[in-house]
């Protein structure tokens, strides 16, 4: 079974504690929804597995199938299974769509994939996002809108084929159609590869049309409250205030720390 376990994971940054203690296990076939107010910790977590060097882990361990991923560099990790989808992806000037696609796929493979069967995967998943084809061919998210850059970010899981996929707002800057495109070829991806899949939003819309199996509210770096899908409609309904209520957290008190 596929799964990422996180135990008791402290992180800091420039010596500030982000991260405090964050317990989290994300097997296949799963849907995690990570929830909470801005600026407590969420983005960090997602970087933090992925191998930010920004990012020093202080305690805890984080393993995906046993493996130590602490120890593993970054792309060492995306060769593991991992993925993230960036909110903010980069632009890389000289490099077109195409050309790294290819090469993030060779590097995960022993021998480098058939240029014939590249270009079909390739207009196979731009054809599932309803992409534009000619951004195959332009340098990688220069000039891209907010929209192209996340539905390029999609196309990259689909053709690097991940085994736990971790997605940082993957859903802004996406209109209302581009959202459930992304939404439905997401969730057909986790069923059909039986991946673990980690969603950090802030929009119950797009929550609604994933259909996330689990729900956590993260909290001055903790995880404050687990749940199943039901937790985000109840988010959507009351905010955050009935926790702080039932917690007794004072989350508007709280210094920023993402």
């Amino acid at each position: 079974m596929k799964k990422l376990e996180i135990k008791d994971l402290h992180v800091s940054i420039d010596e500030k504690e982000i991260l405090k203690g964050v317990n989290l296990t994300v097997c296949e076939n799963e849907i995690h929804a990570i929830m909470g107010p801005n600026g407590n910790g969420k983005s960090t977590l997602l970087s933090t597995i992925m191998g930010n060097p920004n990012y020093e882990v202080t305690k805890g361990t984080i393993t995906f199938n046993g493996e130590n991923v602490l120890e593993m560099e970054v792309d060492e990790r995306n060769k593991a299974g991992l993925f993230l989808g960036m909110q903010y992806p980069v632009e890389v000037s000289g490099v077109t769509n195409s050309d790294f696609m290819r090469a993030a796929i060779n590097a995960r493979r022993e021998k480098p994939i058939p240029l014939f069967t590249f270009i079909k995967e390739m207009e196979d998943a731009i054809d599932r996002l309803q992409m534009n084809p000619d951004l195959a061919h332009r340098f990688l998210n220069e000039g891209f809108s907010g929209g192209e850059k996340k539905r390029n970010e999609i196309l990259q899981m689909l053709l690097l084929k991940p085994d736990i996929v971790m997605l940082d707002e993957i859903d802004s800057g996406l209109d209302i159609d581009a959202l459930r495109i992304v939404a439905k070829v997401v969730k057909e991806e986790i069923g059909k590869r039986n991946c673990g899949l980690m969603i950090v939003s802030h929009y119950e819309r797009f929550f609604e049309l994933i259909q996330p199996t689990h729900s956590h509210v993260m909290i001055d770096g903790r995880i404050v409250l687990d749940s199943d899908g039901s937790l985000v409609n109840r988010i959507d309904k009351y905010g955050y205030d009935w926790i702080e209520k039932e917690l007794g957290i004072d989350y508007k008190n709280m210094e920023s720390n993402e």
